[in-house]
């Protein structure tokens, strides 16, 4: 009897996935632009959003590139997002958590060397992806970091079906 009810909730997990991936945001990938705050930059990269996981819920890696402020960052991020479903609107809000790796360097004048480090940290996500007619998805979100990482981002995107 037990063996059934494993086999039976296995099978049910392998295909959940896969009946949600219809329900909610497809697979997808496109550039993101933005601006950081605190170290101040323009912040350019692209993300993945892969399908979805659970109902509703996405895994999206992204690197980004931010310049200015006399500081360089490449961030790679590991996002989960959680997408809500709003009844009128095909707006679909968003939350998510992440993790961020991110490679600093810090240009100093001459003659000293510039000085890098590396920071892990964590991401705070709250945004909003809307379809185009086009089948395509524009999306607006905010990061708050947390550790040593960039405090805020405020980014917007384009996302392509693959």
């Amino acid at each position: 009897m037990h063996k059934r009810l494993l086999s039976f909730a296995l099978l049910a997990a392998l295909l959940a996935p896969g009946t949600a991936l219809a329900q909610g945001p497809p697979t997808a990938f496109g550039p993101r632009i933005g601006l950081s705050i605190d170290p101040d930059q323009l912040v350019l990269g692209g993300q993945m959003v892969v399908g979805d996981l659970a109902p509703d819920v996405t895994f999206n890696p992204s690197l980004e590139f931010g310049f200015g402020d006399d500081i360089t960052v490449i961030a790679l991020n590991i996002d989960g997002e959680y997408h809500f479903r709003v009844d009128g609107t095909a707006w679909r809000p968003y939350a998510g958590f992440g993790l961020g790796i991110n490679f600093i360097e810090f240009d100093r004048p001459a003659p000293f060397d510039d000085i890098s480090n590396t920071e892990v940290g964590a991401n705070l996500i709250v945004g909003a992806g809307v379809p185009t007619r086009s089948n395509n998805r524009f999306f607006t979100e905010i990061r708050f970091g947390i550790g040593d990482i960039p405090e805020l981002k405020i980014m917007a995107g384009w996302l392509f079906p693959l």
